[in-house]
């Protein structure tokens, strides 16, 4: 493409500023709460016509249906020559807000301090918008004399954890030379790293006696899990990304009764791959002070690391080029969330995320985005894959 292309390309994209905004609210409108079974079924149709709509009739469309989670849906529409690249664009379509909050959102349209415009929603910046910016970039491209395959690939358990898309997501993974994930921009930087999660459950069982009358015969649940919980604690090392929070604990029946069961849920999140297996390995290793109560550490890694491998560090580096030869520049960062790119990573398939809406408030009732900054990024892509 020449200078003058690539310089017309965001004003092109904002040509269609207004249809881009439609399909947006259209989106946002349909809630799609991830324990809502009926109503993800209808926004995930609403997707699909989305694209149909946008691209015409994909050539091909499988689904993967769920019984109690939403549906993943695969769609993919071919490129041009017989060597074309297959890149894949994954998003999810489910959000963490409950039917019927539409109705008590308020305001839709405002502006931030800057006097920025802003559009607000249940789910918009996490990530329906993100959705409609992977349509459009597919749209414009297919109007280039060449462009790659690109699948979509859609979810609806991705708040959840992907649970039943997990196998799927990587599956398609495999067969992809590049996958970009649609999740919301880190203010409006790229993320190329994500730490991997695991959830540890402790749990102690003790013997219950009350806590005046007999104190000795009572082996305390609740002594031994704090023990436990703090050398697990103490497991961090923040020098390599890893951070450990005892986030939730119960346990006991009464202040008087010495504590017969307890439990704690701790939240770990690790950048090195490598930090799992030091972690397990110091789990079967924490002791207590008294062995009538019996203490069990399950670990369950929910999400691998997304690492910045030197695959997903080409491709960033084709992005930085495309961004470039718009008169912009962007920018990249490593967060402690995860999101289904961190699936993809351990795969060696080249994957960046983030590359949605910019905007803020995933997850809260302020949650919005920057419509303005949509050109820029729909044009990105489409500058770094036309070429």
């Amino acid at each position: 493409m020449s200078t003058a292309d690539s310089a017309s390309l965001i004003d092109e994209v904002r040509s269609h500023q207004d249809e881009i905004e439609h399909d947006i609210l259209t989106l946002v409108d349909s809630e799609s709460y991830s324990y809502a079974k009926e109503e993800l079924n209808r926004t995930k149709q609403l997707l699909l016509d989305l694209c149909t709509t946008r691209l015409g009739e994909p050539d091909s469309t499988e689904h993967f249906e769920q019984e109690s989670y939403g549906d993943a849906v695969l769609l993919r529409y071919e490129g041009t020559g017989n060597n074309t690249p297959t890149i894949t664009f994954l998003g999810h379509y489910d959000t963490v807000w409950p039917i019927g909050i539409l109705s008590e959102w308020g305001e839709r349209y405002s502006t931030d301090d800057n006097g920025k415009r802003t559009i607000s929603g249940p789910g918009i910046f996490d990530m329906k918008t993100g959705l409609v910016q992977a349509i459009w970039i597919t749209k414009l491209l297919r109007e280039e004399e060449q462009y790659p395959t690109i699948q979509f690939l859609f979810n609806g358990d991705e708040e959840l954890g992907s649970p039943s898309s997990r196998p799927i997501i990587e599956d398609v993974a495999k067969g992809s030379d590049a996958v970009f994930v649609f999740e919301s921009s880190a203010n409006g930087k790229i993320k190329t790293a994500r730490k991997g999660i695991g959830l540890i459950k402790i749990a102690a069982t003790g013997v219950e006696s009350h806590a005046g009358l007999d104190p000795d015969a009572g082996a305390s649940a609740i002594k031994a899990l704090m023990q436990v919980g703090l050398q697990v604690s103490d497991l961090a090392d923040r020098s390599k990304g890893t951070t450990i929070n005892v986030g939730l604990i119960s346990g006991g029946t009464g202040s008087n009764v010495i504590a017969g069961k307890a439990e704690a849920t701790v939240d770990i999140r690790v950048e090195d791959p490598s930090e799992i297996d030091r972690l397990n390995e110091a789990f079967k290793e924490v002791h207590w002070d008294d062995d009538r109560v019996d203490v069990t550490v399950t670990p369950n890694w929910n999400r691998p690391s997304m690492v910045f491998t030197e695959k997903s560090q080409e491709l960033y580096a084709q992005l930085e080029s495309a961004a470039k030869r718009l008169g912009k520049t962007i920018d990249q960062a490593q967060v402690g969330g995860a999101s289904d790119a961190n699936f993809v990573s351990p795969l060696g398939i080249p994957v960046l995320c983030g590359v949605g809406a910019n905007g803020s408030g995933a997850h809260a009732r302020h949650e919005f985005i920057y419509p303005d900054d949509i050109p820029f990024y729909i044009a990105l892509l489409v500058e770094a894959l036309r070429n």
